[in-house]
């Protein structure tokens, strides 16, 4: 099934399925990621503080809070290298692939395929919470923990997601918005390095940060 333009439209984002229905669903705002998120993290979070006061570890829920928001960045970077960016070899690995990443590469900014559709990021994140679930409450008998770094892990991925919107149409000057922008840029042009997009750490730390820019690139294309 090939992807195509409506050539009475420029520049019009490229349609991805024949149903009217599907391909509503791979539109979706910014705004929807911190409308449907943030009461998420909420849920966990509020009952997980009174979880972990009732076990006798109130101290453990800003850490875990934050080991949440760190294993976030482990996981934005090795999702987007090793699952967005795998090159099969048939024509439904590829089909699939380009649905999942390769549109967003081929239009880099279409404002409404730039942060992840619901029916992806619903079932990622119920696919976390059970790995959590299993880790931390079945594993290590820790369940006190699960909740925290679960909101935690959520609030990592809403922002994500609005730092990869804004890295496409903010027009940063300086700082650290400026640094991401040019890493993130760079990205489109060198698919093979520079995966993290809220952070560059993991990229350090996996060999997959360039040590030298090219002359002239601010990463403003």
């Amino acid at each position: 099934m090939s992807e195509t333009h409506d050539p009475a439209v420029p520049g019009a984002p490229i349609r991805l399925f024949p149903s009217d229905t599907l391909e509503f669903f791979t539109h979706v705002h910014p705004a929807m990621v911190p409308a449907v998120w943030v009461p998420v993290a909420t849920a966990f979070l509020v009952p997980g503080i009174a979880i972990a006061r009732a076990a006798g570890h109130a101290y453990s829920v800003v850490p875990a809070f934050l080991a949440g928001l760190l294993l976030w960045t482990a996981a934005e970077y090795f999702l987007h290298r090793f699952i967005f960016h795998y090159q099969p070899h048939t024509p439904l690995g590829q089909r699939i692939s380009f649905l999942m990443h390769g549109v967003h590469h081929a239009q880099p900014r279409v404002k409404t395929r730039l942060v992840m559709p619901l029916m992806v990021s619903i079932p990622l994140a119920v696919v976390f919470w059970l790995l959590f679930s299993l880790v931390l409450s079945l594993t290590f008998g820790a369940s006190w923990l699960t909740a925290p770094m679960f909101s935690g892990f959520v609030v990592g991925y809403v922002c994500y997601d609005l730092t990869h919107y804004a890295l496409h149409h903010a027009q940063f000057k300086r700082g650290i918005g400026k640094l991401l922008r040019t890493h993130h840029m760079r990205h489109h042009t060198e698919w093979e390095s520079r995966f993290g997009v809220s952070t560059p750490l993991w990229d350090y730390v996996m060999g997959t940060e360039p040590a030298k820019e090219k002359p002239g690139d601010d990463g403003t294309r």
